[in-house]
């Protein structure tokens, strides 16, 4: 009896792994918003990490977090690093892109506490009065990630965050 229980426990696991490892091999999680501002007061706020604490939703999860900003003071160049609590972790950001007012892309270094590197993009267009604005990250997904994503869905985990984050940006840039 024992014998055979250890024999579907093997079985499952390997059909488990086998699963996971049949995944795509990259993720991309996206959300949008519209603002009634213009595409250049919107991308004012994502073009300045400095700004960043006016509406990123990771911002408040840690209010001791540690922030250093170097490179250049905005756009391309602009770097952000930071290191706080289990909820936000270890990481870096570096501003790769800066098209203005349409597009910034930014590479994303997660340290802790789960090393991840990935791009983050934001693509304004202008929509008569208003802004519309989508927030994308995107990357490769390694076996762990896969073998996560069975059980958590990427998108619903992240996509909160995007929603949250796209409606304080929304809050910000309308004020």
């Amino acid at each position: 009896m024992l014998m055979n229980i250890v024999v579907l426990l093997v079985i499952a696991l390997v059909g488990l792994a086998l699963y996971a490892n049949s995944r795509p091999d990259t993720f991309r999680v996206q959300r949008a918003t519209t603002i009634q501002a213009s595409p250049e007061k919107v991308f004012g706020f994502v073009n300045d990490f400095h700004r960043w604490s006016s509406w990123s939703p990771w911002e408040k999860l840690d209010p001791t977090m540690q922030k250093t900003h170097s490179g250049a003071s905005v756009g391309k160049g602009a770097v952000y690093e930071w290191a706080g609590n289990g909820k936000v972790g270890q990481g870096r950001m570096e501003i790769t892109e800066a098209m203005a007012p349409n597009r910034i892309a930014i590479k994303l270094d997660f340290l802790k506490p789960m090393e991840a590197h990935n791009v983050a993009e934001f693509s304004l267009a202008a929509r008569g009065g208003a802004t519309e604005v989508v927030w994308a990250m995107h990357g490769p997904a390694p076996f762990v990630s896969k073998l996560m994503g069975v059980f958590i869905s990427m998108d619903r985990l992240i996509g909160k965050d995007f929603e949250t984050g796209l409606a304080n940006l929304k809050a910000a840039a309308e004020a």
